[in-house]
C-alpha cells in the first residue's frame, strides 16, 4: 500500500481557481493525492522473490554511486558532477517563500508554459521577479516536493520529510489537531546546515528554524535545530514585520559583511551557505486592519528585489548564487500540476534571458547547491535528483539587477466590509498553515477577484484502481 505514488495531478480548477466548473482538475493539492493498495497472488513468489527485489532496485531512481557522483550533465555548467570538485560559488543564499503555484505568479509569462487565466499575483503584483524571471532564467517545469508547510520546510531543507512527519501533517493540519513535535519529525541526516556544518562551512539563518526568545524581542534556533544555535540573525523577525524591514536587516548585516572582509577570520566574512524565510505572501488574508493579500504579496516581490539589487552591486556578486522556492505550492490553482510552483536562480553564471523547462524539483535546487559547495546529499532524494546544470552556464555576465518600484499600494490594509473579515479575524496567523485551507484560499481569491469571482469547490474522494489491475482470483 502507499498513499501517494500514484502520480501528481493539476488543480486547474482547484480551490482558488477562476475557471467555471467542470470535471477536470478539481479538488486541492491534498484531495487530489492518489494511493493505491495492489494485491499480489502468492503464487511462486517464494521462488521469485529475489528476482523480483532485483528488479525494484534496478528501476530506482537512487544508486549509492551518486553519493559521490550526480547525473553528468548534458552541456558545460559551472555546478559540477562530483561531489567536492569546487565551483566559482562560495556562497549560497537560499530563500524559502509560502505557497504559491506556477500559475498563481508566472501564468502571465508567455515564453513560459503558463495560463494567464489562473494568474492572481502577476507581473503588476510582482514585477520584481517578473523582471528577475525575464533577465535570468524561468523554470516552467519546477515542483516543490512537499504538500504543506509541514512537510514542506522540511523538504526544502533536508530533502526529506520523515514517516512521522507525513502521516501526522494531514491529522494536525489547519490547527485540526495538536501537533506533536518530536524527534520523529527530524531527518536522521539533518539538514542542509548541518552538512555545511560538517564540512567546516560557515552559515546563518535569517528566520528559517527560528523563534522568538521569551521576551518576543529578538530571534534564536528553534529547539527542532539546535545546531543554528548562535547562527541565527537576532533582529530578522520571520513574523511581525513585514518583508521589506526583514530584507533591510539582511541588507544591514550584508554592509557589515563587506565593509569587515578578512579572508583570515571566518566570523568576519560573508557564511558560504545563508537561508531565509521570506513568508509575507502567505498573506493574513482579509483580516481587518491587516495589509490585503495583494499588498503583501507586492511587499514581498520588494523585498526580493532589494535582496538581489544590493547582493548584484557587491564584490560578492562573482561567487554567489540566490536560490528561492516556495516550501509548497499548497492550494493554488495550477494547469501543469498542483505541486508547480514559481521558483528563480540568480547568479552571474545563469544562462541568461531562457527558459529552462528541465523537470526540476526542491530536491534538485537543494542538489545544485550542494555541489557548488561541496556537499554530499542528504538524502536519496537529491542524491537522485536532477541537478540544475541546463540554468547554469561556464562564463559570468556580471550585469546587476535594478530593482523595480511596486505598482500596487503595499500599505493597502483590508477594512471590515471586505469579504471574508470576519472569518479572518478568527484565524491564527502566527505561524503558516494553522488555518483551514479552503477558506482562507477562497478570501484570498474573493480579494483579488471580487466576491462574486466563483472558486470551484474541492472534491476529496477514494478512487479505486481499474478492476482489470487486480487479480482477485488469487
Amino acid at each position: 500500500g502507499n498513499s501517494k505514488a500514484s502520480g501528481s495531478y493539476s488543480n486547474i480548477r482547484g480551490p482558488e481557481s477562476p475557471l467555471p466548473d467542470g470535471t477536470e482538475g478539481k479538488g486541492s493539492i491534498k484531495s487530489l493525492q492518489k494511493g493505491s493498495i495492489e494485491i499480489v497472488g502468492v503464487g511462486n513468489l517464494r521462488s521469485d522473490l529475489k528476482q523480483l527485489t532485483k528488479k525494484v532496485y534496478e528501476n530506482t531512481p537512487y544508486n549509492d554511486s551518486q553519493l559521490a557522483q550526480a547525473k553528468a550533465p548534458s552541456a558545460p555548467s559551472v555546478v559540477p558532477s562530483s561531489v567536492g570538485s569546487g565551483s566559482p560559488i562560495k556562497h549560497i543564499v537560499y530563500i524559502i517563500k509560502e505557497n504559491r503555484t506556477y500559475d498563481q505568479v508566472f501564468g502571465d509569462i508567455q515564453k513560459g508554459n503558463g495560463d494567464a487565466r489562473l494568474t492572481i499575483f502577476g507581473r503588476k503584483v510582482t514585477p520584481n521577479q517578473h523582471a528577475l524571471a525575464d533577465q535570468f532564467v524561468l523554470l516552467d517545469n519546477l515542483y516543490c516536493d512537499g504538500e504543506v508547510s509541514e512537510d514542506g520546510h522540511s523538504w526544502s531543507n533536508a530533502a526529506y520529510a520523515t514517516d512521522a512527519n507525513e502521516k501526522q501533517w494531514p491529522i494536525t493540519y489547519g490547527n485540526h489537531s495538536k501537533s506533536d513535535r518530536n524527534p520523529a519529525y527530524i531527518p536522521s541526516a539533518g539538514n542542509i546546515w548541518d552538512v555545511a556544518r560538517r564540512k567546516g562551512l560557515t552559515y546563518r539563518s535569517y528566520g528559517e528554524y527560528a523563534t522568538r526568545v521569551s521576551d518576543g524581542t529578538t530571534m534564536e534556533a528553534s529547539p527542532s535545530s539546535q545546531s543554528l544555535a548562535g547562527h541565527v540573525a537576532p533582529q530578522f523577525k520571520r513574523f511581525g514585520a513585514r518583508d521589506t524591514e526583514n530584507a533591510a536587516e539582511f541588507i544591514r548585516e550584508f554592509d557589515e559583511y563587506e565593509k569587515n572582509y578578512d579572508s583570515r577570520n571566518p566570523n568576519q566574512r560573508l557564511p558560504n551557505f545563508m537561508v531565509m524565510a521570506l513568508s509575507e505572501n502567505h498573506t493574513n488574508g482579509t483580516r481587518p486592519g491587516s495589509f490585503t493579500p495583494v499588498a503583501m504579496v507586492a511587499n514581498n516581490d520588494i523585498a526580493v528585489g532589494m535582496i538581489v539589487d544590493r547582493i548584484s552591486h557587491s564584490g560578492y556578486w562573482p561567487e554567489i548564487a540566490i536560490f528561492i522556492i516556495e516550501d509548497d505550492a499548497q492550494d493554488g490553482p495550477d494547469h501543469v500540476d498542483a505541486h508547480r510552483t514559481a521558483g528563480l536562480v540568480i547568479s552571474p553564471y545563469i544562462r541568461r534571458e531562457k527558459v529552462d523547462s528541465t523537470l526540476y524539483t526542491t530536491s534538485s535546487m537543494l542538489r545544485t547547491m550542494e555541489l557548488l559547495l561541496g556537499l554530499g546529499p542528504m538524502s536519496q532524494y537529491d542524491a537522485a535528483a536532477t541537478p540544475m546544470y541546463t540554468a547554469f552556464g561556464t562564463e559570468p555576465d556580471k550585469t546587476p539587477f535594478n530593482r523595480l518600484p511596486a505598482q500596487v499600494d503595499v500599505t493597502a490594509k483590508n477594512t471590515k466590509l471586505a469579504w471574508g473579515a470576519k472569518a479572518s479575524k478568527k484565524m491564527d496567523f502566527d505561524d503558516v498553515d494553522r488555518n483551514p485551507a479552503f477558506a482562507l484560499n477562497e478570501i484570498i481569491w474573493k480579494s483579488v477577484k471580487g466576491p462574486d469571482a466563483p472558486m470551484p469547490l474541492p472534491v476529496h474522494r477514494y478512487q479505486p484502481a481499474p478492476a482489470d489491475r487486480l487479480n482477485l482470483n488469487e
